[in-house]
């Protein structure tokens, strides 16, 4: 039996009960007999795998190995996620460095085909790592089965928690933010970005985006989500935009203002890269 979680409540309200009982819910999940399954495969078998192509041809691995980045959806695609792996991260043109979605690149390093020798995959550390993010998105996964709004959520808690006090420059966690899918969708939908906005120019989407935190927030950047009062803040503007749809401070009028440039989608997508 699947793990179904207990969200008697929708919207902020829904969320804040959610929190009271996240550490038993998550617990309670990874104790289902398939995440179990799943996670001493790993253990036992990941230590063995030497290379991408033995990852991709070992469906349970690569299920658990795609989940803990939030990449479940590119199961079906090995050869893909081949190439992504044994590309590495460490040439400017590797696959996963000209991709957007930056989780691509957090991928194959951790897993580290392309990067190193032996791979990270035989290091005594791997399994526990590894594993421990699978139960985080699978868990968050689970919830978005009922609640997307609640996942996407879970998604920017933990992201920002890690991401906002990093030693990365303050225009590097703007991209990141960017070029993570269910992040910027937080950011978008909290900050009332109007439609079309991702077809701007990826610097004008920066400034626009800047410019918006700013005006909300009284700062610009990603760092003071380091404070959980600014990041429970955030996911409180987005829940309640999302369930109200109240979009009245992206008027027509900005959106017309952004759109009035260069309507280049800053999206990398495969078939462009290899046609």
């Amino acid at each position: 039996m699947s793990f179904a979680p207990a969200l008697p409540l929708s919207g902020y309200a829904g969320w804040r009960v959610l929190q009271t009982t996240l550490d038993r819910q998550q617990a309670a999940h990874a104790q289902t007999p398939q995440i179990a399954r799943e996670t001493a495969a790993f253990r036992d078998r990941i230590g063995d795998v030497t290379s991408a192509a033995d990852l991709v041809a070992d469906r349970g691995l690569l299920k658990v190995g795609l989940g803990a980045f939030g990449l479940q959806d590119d199961l079906a695609n090995s050869y893909f996620v081949q190439k992504v792996l044994e590309d590495g991260t460490l040439a400017p043109d590797a696959l996963a460095n000209r991709l957007t979605d930056t989780r691509y690149r957090d991928m194959a390093r951790a897993f580290g085909f392309g990067d190193v020798d032996p791979p990270n995959t035989v290091l005594s550390s791997f399994p526990d790592d590894i594993v421990a993010a699978y139960e985080l998105r699978s868990f968050e996964a689970a919830v978005g089965t009922q609640n997307e709004d609640f996942r996407l959520s879970l998604n920017a808690q933990r992201e920002l928690a890690t991401l906002a006090p990093a030693a990365s420059s303050d225009d590097t966690k703007w991209y990141t933010v960017l070029g993570t899918p269910p992040l910027r969708t937080v950011f978008e939908t909290a900050l009332g970005m109007p439609e079309g906005f991702a077809a701007l120019d990826l610097d004008r989407q920066l400034a626009e985006m800047r410019k918006r935190l700013q005006a909300t927030f009284s700062d610009s950047e990603i760092g003071q989500f380091a404070d959980p009062k600014p990041r429970e803040d955030l996911i409180r503007r987005f829940l309640i935009q999302a369930e109200t749809g109240d979009t009245a401070t992206a008027s027509g009028e900005t959106a017309l203002a952004l759109l009035n440039g260069t309507a280049v989608s800053a999206s990398s997508v495969l078939a462009a890269l290899y046609p």
